[in-house]
């Protein structure tokens, strides 16, 4: 399964933009090649298989980066939960 996510573009540099996925330290490379119009430093974009498809408002960015972190949650919750029944498992 493939995930589309939000990113701040950083830097450009012919047709190809280094952007920041939330407000960590990740970076992600797109090529602009894809969008409508034009693309500049502070705009978020949606990027999937290294292409920005379109650029997001800020709001719509944060509502996406929200939903992800959720998910992430979700799944880490569901691990420790799997792993704490396999230790039990073990131990009986």
């Amino acid at each position: 399964m493939c995930l589309a996510i939000p990113a701040k573009i950083e830097s450009i540099e012919n047709g190809v933009a280094q952007c920041r996925v939330g407000e960590g330290e990740t970076f992600v490379t797109a090529s602009l090649m894809l969008l409508d119009g034009e693309a500049a430093l502070g705009d978020y974009v949606i990027i999937h298989a290294g292409f920005a498809l379109r650029k997001l408002d800020l709001l719509e960015a944060q509502q996406s980066l929200a939903i992800l972190r959720e998910l992430a949650d979700a799944y880490d919750e569901v691990q420790r939960k799997y792993e704490q029944e396999e230790l039990d498992r073990a131990k009986a």
